[in-house]
């Protein structure tokens, strides 16, 4: 009787093998990288919240609400849960040669400070 029973209960054990290995295992992965890539999110980061909306992380405030512009002037905060996908993530070294070249191209739009007159005197 009792190898009979055994006979009957591993199909049940079967489907649930079955179920674990092609559902269940996968949703843990899947919720295992989207943790890690929310932990992650750093300043700079061009993200796709919950709703849909396209931004860039402009501060992260604390674990679990970030700043978010999402055009000139418009900044949201987010909670870190709705980012759904991070897009792109910011060069650092790109980021640094960007900001050398706007304040080279500031300097250069800025007019340059004019001598004093007494020195044009003294160099005379």
């Amino acid at each position: 009787m009792d190898q009979n029973a055994l006979v009957q209960f591993l199909p049940l054990v079967l489907i649930f093998v079955v179920f674990y290995f092609l559902l269940i295992r996968p949703q843990q992965q899947k919720q295992k990288t989207h943790r890690a890539m929310l932990d992650a999110l750093r300043r700079g980061d061009r993200v796709v919240t919950g709703g849909g909306l396209l931004g860039t992380v402009s501060r992260v405030v604390n674990d679990q609400e970030v700043e978010v512009d999402l055009a000139p002037n418009v900044r949201v905060k987010v909670l870190r849960g709705t980012i759904s996908q991070v897009l792109s993530k910011p060069d650092p070294a790109a980021a640094r040669d960007a900001a050398k070249d706007r304040d080279a191209a500031k300097e250069a739009k800025e007019p340059k400070e004019k001598e004093p007159a007494r020195r044009e005197a003294d160099k005379v």
